[in-house]
């Protein structure tokens, strides 16, 4: 090894996280773990894993499990499309692969909802491939590392960057703890705005003179604003939610009525929210209309909580009803 990897991997051993999918290097739990911490922070991810680890212990079990459950036990994490991509991927698993991750980065790749990090991440912590996995935080990392200017929102820049860390990697016997190393560095040093670099184990490799101001990054274009109107169904003590249509966003959820009632006697306005996505932002009026009449879509407070996921977008709305209202 050289002396970086070496310097690297000393300072892992003393300060990684004692993470619970990273004791065992299980590929399923590897799995699961690096697609719930898409767009969440490992803390806030944790609770979420292990409820799911116990209730999913497997792909046999992952590829059999219906819809709602799947939903509930995601619910919180947003971005449900990722718990629908990790069922395709298990029932390709058991037809392709006698119900097991395959071992390598290329195969893993083809697999749904499974891009390049994740497939390096699976192939190099627990089938020990030496290949990349390369996330935001190995990005920065290398960006200052090389004091590279280029653009890694842009496929060159990210290109010119990926080659440095693939010029680092070390063989398989290393690459699992080599991979994690630089992930945990960039998770708890060579952080985005104000780099600890008195805490960095590799400094004196480090060649740029301002790493606050790297990596470069483009600014995303301006989120799309929706406005939106939901009106929320009331018969007696229950409310009423109905699946949301097979496209667009949230779809195949469930949520409120975007429909007045024909008829209804009465009508409640609720406080506005707005939610953000990644690229489009709804800002929400809603209101509770009284009706005199239910059919299947309506369930009590205690069903909803029990039975159904409903999506961050919306829960506000229900939090109100249920503290302001006595249903």
């Amino acid at each position: 090894m050289t002396n970086f990897q070496e310097d690297l991997l000393t300072w892992y051993q003393k300060n990684k996280r004692p993470l619970l999918f990273r004791k065992d290097a299980n590929a399923y739990k590897i799995w699961i773990s690096e697609i719930m911490a898409q767009q969440t922070r490992i803390e806030a991810m944790l609770p979420y894993f292990e409820r799911f680890i116990e209730k999913v212990p497997d792909i046999p079990t992952l590829a059999t499990i219906a819809d709602e459950q799947l939903n509930k036990l995601w619910q919180g994490l947003g971005y449900y499309s990722r718990a629908r991509n990790l069922k395709k991927c298990a029932q390709v698993c058991m037809e392709k692969y006698d119900g097991q991750l395959p071992k390598t980065k290329a195969e893993l790749e083809q697999l749904p909802g499974i891009g390049p990090y994740t497939a390096g991440a699976i192939a190099s912590i627990a089938y020990h491939e030496p290949v990349s996995a390369i996330d935001g935080n190995v990005l920065r990392v290398f960006s200052r590392l090389y004091d590279i200017h280029a653009d890694i929102k842009k496929s060159a820049g990210k290109k010119q960057v990926s080659a440095k860390v693939d010029e680092s990697l070390p063989d398989g016997q290393h690459i699992s703890d080599y991979n994690q190393a630089l992930m945990e560095l960039g998770a708890l040093v060579c952080i985005p705005k104000k780099p600890r670099c008195e805490q960095c184990p590799i400094r004196s490799y480090c060649q740029t003179e301002d790493p606050s101001q790297l990596p470069v990054m483009s600014k995303p274009k301006p989120r799309r604003i929706e406005q939106k109107h939901l009106y929320i169904w009331v018969y007696e003590n229950k409310l009423r939610i109905v699946k949301r249509k097979e496209k667009g966003l949230l779809y195949g959820l469930y949520g409120f009525d975007e429909q007045k009632p024909d008829i209804y006697y009465k009508e409640i306005p609720l406080k506005p929210y707005t939610h953000i996505f990644s690229h489009v932002e709804w800002h929400m009026e809603a209101s509770l209309v009284f009706v005199d009449r239910e059919d299947e879509n309506f369930h009590t407070l205690a069903e909803i909580d029990a039975m159904y996921a409903i999506p961050s977008a919306f829960t506000p709305f229900l939090k109100q009803v249920q503290s302001d209202f006595m249903f």
